[in-house]
């Protein structure tokens, strides 16, 4: 069984980052009180991908997402077909451009310092950073998930496209994403994120409490299997050298 993690060092950032949100979700729910004019302007400065990220998953939070066609995505953002393809080409466009602005979300508050506690306490820090992030998109989410249990092509894709954010991730918890053991180090991030990411799906708590346990209780076995992978003995080869 996994044990809750001890540090307190993910959880005592969350009130800081959950605060802009909030009055994030206040300043939108308050726009649409300046009439139609005004919430379509607020719209027309959000840039065009962005209006598309936000469109499709603003449906994909109403209904199945492999009913969301890229017209309806398209008519939600505000944009005529023809600025709507250079923005986004296909749905797996879309969900890729979505992944990038959620990297780019964890990685503004900046990378670990290698020497600042454990690999583990890094990398538990940065994904828990990921999940609060991605908390106001959970119910499109798990609509976008179920649609990738059908059609396993679109899965791959996007499956190598979390690999490229996993990579990002391990930079910035300070660990080293290069050669055979960061690929290792990669694949199996990657596994351990969706594997977590199934639990926050249904984590009803208000601190994350289970998606903490869950996390640290993956990351655990994971360490465990790094460290029984051979290391590069670079040192040796320097000697012979």
């Amino acid at each position: 069984m996994a044990e809750t993690p001890k540090s307190p060092k993910p959880r005592a950032t969350k009130p800081k980052a959950t605060k802009p949100k909030a009055a994030a979700g206040k300043a939108a729910k308050a726009a649409p009180k300046g009439g139609a004019k005004a919430n379509g302007a607020a719209k027309a400065e959000r840039a065009p991908q962005d209006r598309m990220v936000d469109a499709a998953l603003a449906l994909a939070a109403e209904r199945p997402w492999h009913e969301v066609s890229l017209r309806e995505i398209a008519e939600a953002s505000g944009l005529p077909l023809a600025e709507a393809y250079r923005c986004g080409a296909s749905k797996q466009a879309i969900l890729e451009a979505f992944l990038r602005r959620t990297d780019a979300a964890v990685l503004a508050e900046g990378a670990a310092e290698p020497e600042e506690g454990s690999a583990r306490d890094r990398v538990f820090d940065v994904l828990m950073r990921r999940f609060d992030a991605l908390q106001p998109h959970r119910k499109a989410l798990a609509s976008i998930l179920l649609a990738q249990t059908r059609d396993p092509a679109t899965a791959l894709a996007n499956l190598a496209a979390l690999q490229r954010s996993m990579t990002w991730m391990l930079e910035a918890a300070g660990l080293e994403a290069g050669g055979l053991r960061g690929l290792a180090r990669t694949q199996g991030l990657t596994l351990l994120y969706l594997a977590t990411l199934r639990t926050w799906l249904r984590d009803d708590s208000l601190d994350l409490a289970k998606t903490m346990a869950a996390l640290d209780g993956y990351l655990r076995r994971l360490e465990g299997l790094l460290r029984r992978l051979p290391r590069r003995n670079t040192d040796q080869r320097k000697t012979a050298e």
